[in-house]
């Protein structure tokens, strides 16, 4: 098979793909998508700021207690075992 009847297979390939991507599962929720307003878009990225600054608090709480606490614990309650 020629290098150019092959490119046109494989192009054939990938159209035919695309033609059914508004049809299968996911279909309906495709063409219900939307662009959010940027109103709506602001109150994500708080929201997801607010649960990252959350986490990262409370891991840097932890770290900051462990390593202060840690070998103090370590040397009085665990040195025995």
């Amino acid at each position: 098979m020629a290098f150019l009847d092959r490119a046109r297979q494989v192009q054939d390939q990938f159209d035919g793909r695309l033609r059914n991507v508004g049809h299968g599962k996911y279909g309906r929720i495709l063409r219900m998508a939307r662009k959010p307003a940027v109103d709506e878009y602001v109150k994500v990225l708080e929201v997801t700021a607010l649960g990252a600054v959350i986490i990262g608090s409370v891991g840097f709480m932890i770290y900051i207690f462990f390593s202060q606490a840690g070998p103090w614990l370590w040397t009085n309650y665990f040195q025995g075992l």
